[in-house]
């Protein structure tokens, strides 16, 4: 495994927040904030809406800037009869590279099965661009005693038939649904215990060198003041931020988290 397999991954999720012109000025902003060391010590991914991306992408490609492009979300088909949606093979084509699945809001709100999310990665990597799958338990299902449960069998449906090397590529985001947005915070060590726990599935169901290789996420309430902490813990390879990735100056010490030391 090279030295670069498991590079801490800053995944920034916009959800339906800033319109071009507001995209566009904010991802300025991140650029003027990080420095050249900082981008070298991590990768950010940015996650605009759709109507962003374009705009999102040349401003990338003509200031040479070393963010990611990534999607929020997308259709498991390559085209057809489905009004409003966005597949893989248009997100590619806009140089995509990472591509949010099975987000919380997604399977509540809009009623997103694991089958469902596993068709997605298989596009999603078909177009040669990288899954972020996420999985977590609801307030009811954890208080029931049935986090690992629900979670691991999110991670077994995910990836199912999926290579070595597919899962090796892959990235997981591990997001209590009961953290996301409410400011409340799995502490640092419960969110290791979990993510310890989808590395040795991903070993179960992959292997060994999967399990070594994919990169981790911690999503629910990310901040710059508990980022050193989350990223203290040796099975988490970054985070994916909601709310605090809409404020550049936020996002930014959050992407150089390296830099605050741990309270």
């Amino acid at each position: 495994m090279s030295s670069d397999v498991r590079r801490p991954l800053i995944s920034g999720n916009w959800k339906m927040n800033h319109n071009h012109f507001e995209a566009i000025q904010c991802v300025q902003k991140l650029a003027y904030i990080l420095s050249k060391e900082d981008l070298a010590a991590v990768d950010v991914s940015i996650h605009p809406p759709f109507t962003d991306l374009r705009s999102v992408q040349t401003l990338i490609d003509a200031d040479e800037l070393k963010f990611i492009l990534g999607a929020q979300h997308c259709h498991e088909a390559d085209s057809g009869a489905f009004t409003g949606e966005v597949s893989a093979a248009f997100l590619a084509k806009l140089n995509v590279s990472y591509v949010i699945v099975g987000h919380s809001e997604r399977r509540e709100l809009f009623g997103e099965t694991d089958e469902v999310v596993h068709n997605k990665i298989v596009a999603i990597q078909k177009h040669k661009m990288t899954p972020i799958l996420c999985v977590g338990e609801t307030l009811a299902e954890r208080e029931a005693g049935r986090t690992h449960e629900k979670v691991l069998g999110q991670v077994r449906s995910a990836l199912e038939k999926r290579s070595v090397e597919q899962v090796k590529s892959m990235v997981i985001a591990y997001e209590p649904i009961w953290a996301i947005g409410t400011g409340k915070t799995a502490t640092a060590g419960d969110a290791q215990v979990m993510i310890e726990a989808i590395r040795q599935e991903v070993a179960k169901v992959s292997s060994g060198s999967a399990a070594a290789a994919i990169r981790l996420q911690y999503g629910g309430s990310v901040k710059a003041s508990n980022i050193a902490e989350i990223m203290s813990q040796p099975d988490i390879d970054g985070v994916l931020v909601g709310g605090a990735s809409l404020d550049p100056a936020e996002f930014g010490r959050i992407c150089q988290y390296r830099l605050r030391p741990l309270n």
